[in-house]
């Protein structure tokens, strides 16, 4: 049985700059999610229907309710601080 063994970020703060990235990471996660759905034949509608390929979610980032903004925020930021946890720096240009 598949047993998932992320590598532990929980020790890694992210400094403030990277707080901001945060957020602009999490919307093109959703942008990247969206435009693949959309490829798939799903569209919006009000409830999801797997069958029908109708979901609330095909919407802006900015229209979304914080409760799946938050899904969106959390990827962006472990990876975010996987990439400090392996010794990276992430400067910017």
């Amino acid at each position: 049985m598949y047993q998932p063994k992320p590598i532990d970020t929980s020790g890694i703060a992210l400094p403030e700059e990277l707080l901001a990235l945060t957020e602009q990471i999490a919307e093109n996660v959703h942008d990247i999610w969206a435009l693949g759905r959309i490829r798939e034949g799903w569209r919006c509608g009000p409830v999801r229907d797997d069958a029908a390929k109708t979901t609330p979610c095909l919407a802006p980032y900015g229209d979304l309710p914080d409760s799946e903004k938050e899904y969106d925020r959390r990827t962006a930021m472990e990876t975010l601080r996987l990439i400090l946890k392996l010794g990276y720096r992430i400067e910017k240009g």
